[in-house]
């Protein structure tokens, strides 16, 4: 028997198991090296690799770029990373999918905004306030990265208040999506006073109408929110194309043609 047959790489995909019930390792803990296991089990890392990639494949490990391979938290059927993975590769692909994104949120956002005014417990109020505290408070925030973070939780209080296991799973399963849509919108958006002022004017409009139990106007609020939203981040790009556009183009510089207008 050749140490490269499906024998092997099942042996090797086995005794990894082993592995891993032996030394209790548990989601998120990382392998041993591959040089190591390799050493242990007395194959070539060519042989082990096949059978490492065995166990990727079919969800139990994950390898991180440079960062070893590491034991993947249990999916269930339903589960939001399922959700985003081909919706990730769209977007390293085309950064222009945000805008797919964005009519995402819109449709998702309006939905959950809708089931929590109807559902909301007062547990779920309560953790929405301190969410909405949170968010007011990043008004004088230097960091983008923060406050996105504090206005997604905003957003995912609405959702768990929705007690609707599907759209929650897929705002959950979009997290790391819209952080970086919700970045993207305040370091474009956030630096202007005016569109400051009307995105905490319905961010207040969302957090009233959930609290006061109100279906339609929290939905519409989503909608507003969103739709400002989608709205104003086109223009800005546009705006930044057309500039682009205007720096590229030959001749006299963008000053002097604007003197002689």
């Amino acid at each position: 028997m050749t140490e490269n047959t499906p024998r092997l790489a099942e042996t090797l995909r086995a005794r990894l198991l082993a592995l891993i019930e032996e030394h209790q390792l548990e989601p998120g803990m990382r392998l041993p090296a591959e040089r190591q296991l390799a050493a242990e089990f007395g194959v070539s890392r060519s042989s082990l690799r096949e059978a490492i990639q065995q166990l990727i494949s079919s969800g139990v490990l994950i390898s991180k770029r440079g960062g070893g391979t590491w034991l993947c938290e249990p999916q269930e059927p339903w589960s939001e990373q399922r959700i985003v993975e081909p919706i990730r590769q769209l977007l390293a692909d085309d950064p222009d999918y945000r805008w797919d994104i964005l009519e995402a949120r819109h449709a998702i956002e309006a939905s959950t905004a809708w089931h929590a005014a109807l559902r909301a417990t007062e547990a779920d109020k309560e953790k929405l306030r301190l969410a909405f505290d949170a968010l007011l408070k990043m008004h004088d925030c230097d960091d983008p990265d923060i406050a996105a973070q504090a206005d997604l939780r905003f957003h995912l209080a609405i959702a768990e208040a929705s007690h609707n296991v599907v759209l929650l799973q897929t705002m959950r399963g979009f997290f790391d999506l819209l952080q970086s849509s919700v970045l993207h919108s305040r370091q474009r958006m956030y630096t202007q006073p005016v569109i400051f002022n009307r995105l905490n004017e319905q961010h207040q409009a969302m957090f009233d109408a959930v609290m006061a139990g109100d279906a339609e106007a929290a939905r519409q609020a989503a909608m507003d929110h969103l739709g400002f939203v989608h709205t104003t981040l086109k223009s800005l790009h546009e705006d930044e194309a057309r500039q682009a556009r205007i720096t590229r183009l030959p001749g006299e510089s963008l000053d002097n043609r604007k003197e002689k207008n």
